[in-house]
């Protein structure tokens, strides 16, 4: 299983980017993904996460409301929205895959890991 994460750059505060992480290969019949960031310095978080139906979600508290995890299980793609972005927002963002439907809540339920993709807010 490979997870492919795109869609990072620079932007100013305030502004939004859309991440995408594509899953290939052998995938499970039903899977939950994660999006995590790690900034320089700090550990690894976790910032959203869904389940296979899409119905249950998870958010880090300071990103509610400005962050949105979808996914389309068709093309095998999830996607994290985010949406006035901070300069605290900046760090490397990770997608994961947990086999299973539920959404997992430790890092330690992810089963695959993909490349990370830089995301940088300027003040």
């Amino acid at each position: 299983v490979q997870l492919q994460a795109s869609g990072g750059g620079l932007v100013q505060a305030g502004g939004s980017l859309r991440l995408s992480c594509v899953v290939s290969g052998r995938t499970p019949g039903t899977f939950g993904m994660g999006w995590f960031r790690r900034a320089p310095g700090k550990e690894r978080e976790r910032v959203a996460a869904i389940s296979w139906s899409g119905i249950s979600t998870y958010y880090k508290d300071s990103v509610k409301g400005r962050f949105t995890i979808s996914r389309t299980n068709a093309k095998n793609t999830t996607f994290l929205q985010m949406n006035g972005l901070k300069p605290e927002d900046t760090a490397v963002y990770s997608c994961a895959l947990n086999r299973g439907p539920r959404l997992a809540v430790s890092s330690w339920e992810y089963d695959y890991w993909g490349q990370g993709t830089l995301v940088t807010v300027s003040s």
